[in-house]
């Protein structure tokens, strides 16, 4: 039986699969079947930045994203109703209780606000480490993308003030400099990067002249953009990287980890095929490392990487030119 386990974040797991946050994460029931189904570490449901501004007494109206999400402020009221930040502690208690995998939180954010002394509650409860999910979409064309990606930096710096469990970041790819940014970013203490979080998609409902959410769910088809990025900065990163999005089998799986990420994330594909999905993944992955001889995930994590991989410049062409130079 080959050796599934790796290291992410400096926390030990027996396998690469991590059940990303999702609804899924926010019970101790799901948790604790998560384990049982083979899960190597949870992440639990976002809190939101808002939500525990908000629960601070200060008011939603400073908070930017009230700019760009005309719906932020019932929502977040909403989500406060059905779980309060004192739940949210009371979660990672419960299930650092019930389970043996790492417990990692997540906190969804846009600012470097006072929430983040909230981090440090977060370590008392047990949690094992923190995901900063960090989701700025560059839509203000008064705002230069130097003035966005300080947000991150900011973040960052306050939050490991804050703690000492590892913390990771998730971010989009939403940068002129992606490469670099993810670099400087990496050389900021963070223990582990996730490519890439998720953004809701906007769909317009062309009967009822409404904006509609659109591609709740990821498609395997969406492997490909995290595929590059993880293969091209996996040996260049002072952390880890996790990834996350269009991973729905143990093919996709295998992918990324032969581009260099140390763990996956599962969200979508649990929604569509259940927990089973988990060991059936796992068997894919133990039964591909029989036949090529891999007896450990160190034999071939990262083979295919941009520093190691045979054609390089596979990862960086961008034009379809010659795939399409038959087609007329």
């Amino acid at each position: 039986m080959p050796d599934l386990s790796t290291k992410y974040m400096g926390l030990a797991l027996k396998n690469p699969i991590i059940a990303g946050s999702s609804g899924l994460t926010r019970s101790v029931e799901n948790i604790v079947e998560l384990e049982k189904q083979g899960a190597a570490a949870v992440v639990l449901k976002s809190l939101f930045e808002e939500q525990i501004r908000h629960e601070s007494s200060l008011t939603l109206s400073e908070s930017s994203i009230g700019q760009y999400y005309s719906e932020a402020e019932d929502y977040i009221h909403n989500y406060s109703k059905e779980g309060s930040i004192d739940e949210y502690l009371e979660l990672i208690r419960q299930a650092r209780r019930s389970v043996d995998i790492p417990v990692i939180a997540s906190i969804n954010c846009v600012t470097a606000s006072e929430w983040t002394g909230f981090a440090s509650r977060i370590q008392e409860a047990g949690a094992h480490g923190l995901e900063l999910n960090v989701f700025i979409l560059p839509s203000d064309p008064y705002q230069g993308g130097e003035e966005n990606e300080k947000i991150y930096f900011d973040i960052v710096s306050r939050v490991k003030k804050q703690v000492r469990i590892p913390v990771a970041l998730k971010i989009s790819h939403y940068f002129s400099g992606l490469a670099k940014t993810a670099l400087k970013l990496s050389w900021t203490g963070i223990d582990g990067m996730v490519l890439f979080n998720r953004f809701f998609s906007p769909d317009i409902d062309i009967q009822n002249l409404k904006v509609t959410p659109s591609h709740v769910f990821s498609h395997p088809d969406e492997l490909a953009l995290s595929l590059r990025w993880v293969a091209m900065l996996s040996d260049r990163l002072h952390c880890d990287v996790a990834a996350s999005t269009g991973v729905h089998d143990s093919d996709a799986v295998i992918k990324q980890l032969l581009a260099g990420a140390k763990a996956v994330q599962l969200a979508s594909v649990l929604y569509k095929e259940g927990f089973g999905a988990i060991p059936r993944m796992l068997d894919g992955l133990s039964s591909w490392m029989d036949d090529k001889g891999y007896t450990h995930l160190d034999d071939f994590v990262g083979a295919l990487s941009v520093r190691k991989a045979d054609n390089p410049a596979a990862y960086e062409r961008v034009q379809f030119m010659k795939h399409f130079s038959g087609i007329e």
